[in-house]
């Protein structure tokens, strides 16, 4: 089997500006949060994300590395609306495509099997063809005639995800309650990229789940990067929940200019070590306080 492990640096070096990036997980759930912030640190621009978003939108706008965002949402779960993102918008600083779920999810299962579109009822009857007027609708050619959505494929350069474990050869396995769509994300694009909590031999991965959590196989991951607390400040159960209170402090340093530049310099402008070190520190001082 082929060693595909890489280093967060050695990820990030394959993107390119102006490539679309789809990124994993759903909201403030199991997002590849540690290769967001490497991206975010990279001075990358120009990129258009796909994401069922979260807190990876909101970070890759703040930092100016997105023209383009292709989602149904973003949102931080318990925050209904990602701040950085929602001010980008209502200063018309980013591009959107806006989909249903259900669309989303048909454009990445199009573009995973190499079509150029799927059909749907998804969106009819909605503002979504009025917001994407590029959007088309197909007749059925059988004798019902019905008139469909079609959805194109959301054909990807890269996508980014985050597992629990993963081995070497990058055969990687979520052990939580949603696969969310992690594995259409790797098959729609050119080269996928796992990030996971640990690394661990093959025969691990068959004793820790059932055959279904073994998500994503070899021949879908160009490589895999072992990333403890990757998924930080969104959840990655059952290793850890979401990180609510640090979450808060996030949404609040976002609303005030000079609160973001200190949140930035204590927590994102170093590496991903810098980074844990400085989340400790920050679990530390809300203990002391309790």
């Amino acid at each position: 089997m082929i060693d595909r492990v890489l280093g967060i640096d050695d990820v990030i070096g394959q993107l390119r500006p102006g490539m679309t990036i789809g990124i994993g997980g759903w909201g403030s759930r199991r997002k590849p949060m540690a290769l967001v912030r490497a991206i975010a640190r990279s001075g990358l621009t120009g990129l258009t994300a796909v994401s069922f978003g979260g807190p990876d939108i909101g970070l890759l706008v703040a930092a100016g590395c997105l023209s383009r965002v292709v989602t149904g949402f973003v949102t931080l779960d318990s925050i209904a609306l990602e701040p950085h993102y929602r001010r980008a918008r209502q200063n018309a600083a980013i591009e959107l495509t806006e989909l249903d779920e259900g669309m989303m999810h048909w454009g990445l299962l199009a573009a995973a099997q190499r079509l150029p579109f799927l059909p749907t009822r998804a969106g009819l009857g909605s503002d979504v063809l009025s917001v994407n007027p590029e959007l088309r609708t197909v007749r059925s050619p059988y004798a019902d005639g019905e008139e469909l959505v079609a959805v194109p494929a959301l054909r990807l350069d890269v996508a980014l995800i985050h597992m629990n474990r993963a081995d070497a050869g990058g055969n990687a396995q979520y052990l939580g309650p949603d696969p969310y769509f992690d594995d259409l994300f790797c098959l729609a694009a050119e080269r996928a990229f796992v990030s996971c909590e640990q690394i661990v031999p093959t025969s691990r991965l068959l004793d820790a789940g059932p055959p279904q959590s073994l998500l994503i196989n070899r021949a879908m991951a160009n490589g895999v990067a072992e990333t403890p607390g990757g998924a930080h400040f969104t959840g990655c159960a059952p290793d850890y929940d979401r990180d609510e209170a640090f979450q808060a402090e996030y949404a609040a340093a976002a609303a005030d200019e000079q609160a973001w530049a200190s949140f930035r310099a204590r927590y994102l402008d170093g590496d991903e070590a810098s980074y844990a070190a400085a989340v400790r520190g920050y679990a530390a001082e809300r203990a002391r306080s309790a």
